[in-house]
């Protein structure tokens, strides 16, 4: 039977509160409905926390699309929950969201995170190609690899096996907004770890005496603007 009061509609298993300007779950919603819900959808309103989710314990599908949710979601250990839509939040690194979804949610096999910064296409920059696309899918299907639907594409045996393969040197350094004296812009200093470096000496070398070497980095800058990827310890030069 339905139920329906205060633009809250459950029935059979279906909650809807769609546009109730909630930034959290409200505390009688997860009292009345968490026990019986199956699917949940709270799109259009202004999720910053999921907090009280754990409470619904038989959740399969959530919907929290054209929320406020950012890097700092995460999600209570939820066995059935299958599906996940998180369309146009605030997500800008996938990192911490990836591991949390892998952990918590056995069940997990449909995810979008389209309209966010994180997931690199035209509906979160008109910078991003089909290439920052093609990456990120390789890149979270190596993190979630029992995904069988990411985003508007499913998740193919080829690609899934690419991503297995490289998929973990896939992650995209994302760059800030400032740049350097050049004008070139400046990697996050997050993103750098290991012994501190710079692009250039802070003296210069006698000359004949000089070297090069080749070094490993962690990250790699992939984009249309890349001129390619360069690593050169200051003691080298």
């Amino acid at each position: 039977m339905a139920e329906q009061e205060e633009g809250v509609l459950f029935n059979e298993g279906n909650l809807t509160c769609i546009a109730q300007n909630w930034s959290s779950i409200p505390d009688d919603v997860v009292q009345r409905y968490a026990a019986t819900t199956k699917r949940l959808d709270m799109s259009f309103n202004v999720l910053r926390e999921l907090s009280g989710l754990e409470n619904f314990t038989l959740l399969e599908e959530l919907v929290v699309d054209n929320n406020e949710l950012g890097d700092s979601v995460r999600f209570p250990p939820l066995n059935h929950l299958h599906t996940v839509m998180l369309n146009k939040n605030a997500i800008m690194n996938i990192d911490g969201l990836l591991e949390d979804m892998g952990k918590q949610l056995p069940a997990l096999r449909f995810l979008s995170l389209l309209g966010n910064v994180a997931c690199p296409n035209e509906l979160s920059s008109s910078e991003k190609d089909e290439d920052d696309y093609r990456r990120y899918r390789l890149y979270v299907l190596y993190k979630l690899p029992n995904l069988r639907f990411l985003d508007s594409r499913p998740a193919s045996q080829k690609e899934k096996a690419e991503a297995a393969r490289s998929g973990q040197f896939m992650k995209v350094v994302r760059m800030d907004e400032t740049t350097t004296d050049t004008g070139r812009p400046r990697a996050r200093s997050s993103e750098v770890s290991g012994e501190d470096y710079t692009p250039l000496p802070q003296t210069l070398a006698s000359a004949g005496d000089h070297k090069g070497t080749f070094g490993v980095c962690r990250y790699v800058y992939y984009g249309r603007h890349s001129e390619g990827n360069r690593f050169i310890r200051n003691r080298d030069l």
